[in-house]
């Protein structure tokens, strides 16, 4: 019982650890006060400000946009990538996933100082095309990280089999193949997704000079305070909390329903 007790002592502990500030930053949003931790009412106006000040709504729309689009082309590629790396010769397989992994284990600023110097020498240099080139080569290794555990637990023959029934090889891919990794799939869009939105570093080397996103107006913003938003950004934090708990309850929701379908299917084949 003592065992039991102390064991969710220290899960509550770790949780309330990893998850205390972030409560403290929603509460805090619900006020007006400029400085954090200084309640001055209940209010909404910082959440008003996400939407009627038009430097927010606008660097707001340009984080989401520049987001879906890098999350869509990496998400594109990296599933490419990865059943190239799966289906390629056991030899060539391995380099190319070794090359893969090299920019997840790389400092990002090696990555941003190089993806810059490249844009440099070609005449999209410090454009939006060199910002989504930026975001998707960062991003798209770790869809393939994402993708290739899924292919790895698929029936190899499963492709081949499709073939031998006569399916297109386009059939065959999308109707046995990405319906088996979609699963992989929708995670390394998430997470390329959720990186893109993220950046700063990669974002800061290419991005155009008048372009925003919200890694580099918070930066600006701490720089000059007196002439910021910086308060709105507790709400802004607390909405994106939000979105992404929705988000990652629907996911284990439909998850755990799609498990007791088949443990269901299991027990009527016994």
């Amino acid at each position: 019982m003592t065992k039991k007790i102390l064991s969710w002592a220290f899960i509550a502990l770790v949780l309330a650890f990893v998850y205390a500030p972030i409560v403290v930053l929603i509460i805090f949003s619900f006020t007006d006060a400029t400085i954090l931790g200084q309640w001055g009412g209940f209010s909404l106006d910082l959440f008003k400000r996400l939407f009627t000040v038009p430097e927010m709504r606008k660097m707001i729309v340009n984080t989401i946009v520049l987001a879906l689009l890098a999350g869509v082309i990496s998400t594109v590629l990296g599933t490419l990538g990865a059943m190239g790396i799966f289906y390629a010769k056991k030899g060539w397989g391995k380099v190319l996933q070794g090359a893969s992994n090299i920019n997840v284990i790389n400092a990002e600023i090696v990555i941003a100082v190089s993806l810059a110097l490249v844009s440099s020498i070609f005449v999209f240099n410090m454009t939006y095309y060199s910002l989504l080139i930026g975001h998707v080569a960062f991003c798209t290794p770790f869809v393939v990280l994402s993708v290739i555990p899924k292919l790895k637990q698929m029936d190899p023959s499963l492709y081949e089999a499709a073939l031998d029934l006569g399916a297109s090889p386009a059939k065959a891919l999308f109707k046995v193949v990405l319906p088996e990794i979609l699963p992989g799939i929708v995670s390394g869009f998430l997470l390329a997704l959720t990186l893109s939105l993220d950046d700063y570093i990669i974002t800061s080397f290419t991005k155009p000079a008048e372009f925003d996103t919200i890694s580099t107006y918070v930066y600006n913003a701490v720089k000059n305070t007196a002439k910021s938003e910086l308060p709105a950004f507790r709400a802004l934090a607390a909405v994106i909390f939000l979105i992404i708990v929705i988000v990652v309850v629907v996911l284990n929701v439909r998850a755990a329903g799609k498990n007791k379908q088949i443990a269901k299917m299991e027990k009527g084949k016994k």
